[in-house]
């Protein structure tokens, strides 16, 4: 699975580089109604190297080189063209406002931007029609549990190149869960494939590549035990301490300008507290006090009596969720340390007693320090918010514990760069 996500990222990257590099070759052709001279040439291969290297990177977050987005994003050309159209904008700063960027090609960038667009649908398609459509893997999935059950339905999509069989005997690969009663009971049928060319795979990781979260219904004492480590990473730790800092203290400088603005607005609306101050958990399960703008009529403290809560969101308060202004002042604790740009969202106390009464292993999220934004803000798409909601909880959890299992410098990059995308959107709250 890993080789083949690696393998399809890396055939799209080169695919999406040379539709790049025709396109500004077709582009100076059409404008000069020729071959281009040599010096013209020259004169583009380094400002347009420079922003090819940033396309690369907006198409990589925005989940363009992800196996998983090429499966199951049904809007794959429509997110090509939002992408690309930030691309244009990108370009367009790059020339026209940065007078010391070499060139200025009005028209060769107008060209440029057209057929490339043109270019990269042609290959998408070629790619998912003939790339994904290779020969397939006959794959045996060993379990008839409800997570062998969703994995066997998505390994179903060609561009996962393979192909569900219904005997070990016709697999060349075997996914299974080595810790089920039932496989211990067989092992010794499938012992004697190890000699020839069958390869077996776990069944949990294969789904965590496939979902991108880890499956709650193979939980256990033992999995916490073998994938959950609080082993000091030294390295990562003062990797991640100065991407909060490097990040965190000139977004704070900056959103202090907008302060004014978003206390006037809440001043004038007049249905709620301009900030609020709310003791959340944090690592290993201490509190810590998370400021924020005030979005509600009152200020949420996770106790409702009944079941539910009688706030409400304010007309500017939506707004400020939907932007995530109202998360600005969080830079303060990223700062003290309490909090981290990336990690697990830290929880209400009142809620996360619930949530511990009601959901195995939920104190696992806690084994780390919590962040801003999180792997479960990205991929989750039904997230809880207040109130309490346990089954929403419980299917973020899955996520939060891919994280805390996975958790890397590369990946905190990543999940960064895909919640600026997610800002920029203006999805998720």
């Amino acid at each position: 699975m890993t080789n083949r996500a690696t393998t399809y990222s890396s055939i799209l990257v080169f695919g999406d580089i040379s539709c790049f590099i025709l396109g500004l070759l077709l582009s100076l052709i059409i404008r000069s109604g020729g071959l281009p001279r040599g010096e013209l040439l020259s004169l583009h291969v380094l400002p347009f190297s420079l922003i090819f290297i940033l396309w690369v990177t907006v198409f990589y977050v925005a989940g363009l080189y992800e196996l998983r987005g090429v499966v199951f994003k049904k809007n794959i050309f429509n997110l090509l063209t939002t992408s690309q159209l930030i691309n244009s904008g990108i370009v367009i700063l790059l020339f026209y406002f940065i007078p010391d960027f070499l060139i200025a090609p009005k028209t060769i960038l107008f060209i440029d931007l057209v057929v490339t667009l043109g270019l990269l649908f042609l290959w998408r398609f070629l790619f998912l029609r003939y790339v994904g459509n290779v020969e397939r893997e006959a794959t045996y999935v060993v379990d008839s549990g409800e997570v062998a059950k969703r994995l066997k339905k998505a390994l179903d999509h060609p561009n996962y190149g393979m192909e569900v069989v219904s005997s070990p005997a016709l697999a060349s690969m075997i996914v299974v869960d080595m810790k089920t009663r039932e496989v211990r009971e067989n092992i010794k049928d499938l012992y004697p494939l190890i000699f020839t060319n069958v390869r077996f795979f776990d069944l949990g990781r294969v789904y965590e590549e496939v979902f991108g979260r880890v499956p709650l219904e193979l939980l256990s004492d033992l999995w916490v035990l073998e994938n959950i480590s609080l082993r000091p990473k030294p390295v990562y730790t003062i990797l991640k301490r100065m991407m909060d800092i490097a990040i965190a203290f000139p977004l704070f400088v900056l959103s202090l300008f907008c302060y004014p603005f978003v206390i006037s607005a809440i001043k004038i609306e007049n249905r709620g507290p301009i900030f609020v101050n709310q003791e959340r958990v944090g690592r290993r399960g201490r509190t810590f006090t998370m400021y924020k703008f005030g979005s509600m009529t009152g200020n949420d403290d996770g106790n409702y009596p009944d079941g539910s809560t009688v706030l409400e969101v304010t007309q500017v308060g939506s707004f400020l969720r939907k932007s995530r202004i109202d998360e600005l002042p969080q830079l303060l604790s990223v700062l003290m340390g309490d909090q981290s740009l990336v990690g697990p969202r830290p929880e209400l106390p009142a809620l996360a007693e619930e949530y511990r009464k009601q959901i195995p292993y939920y104190d696992v999220r806690h084994a780390i320090k919590p962040g801003m934004s999180g792997w479960a803000q990205i991929y989750h798409e039904s997230h809880p918010h207040h109130g309490t909601a346990v089954e929403q909880t419980r299917d973020k959890l899955s996520y939060d514990l891919y994280y805390v299992k996975n958790r890397s410098f590369l990946l905190d990059l990543k999940i960064a760069l895909k919640t600026v995308r997610t800002l920029l959107s203006r999805v998720g709250v």
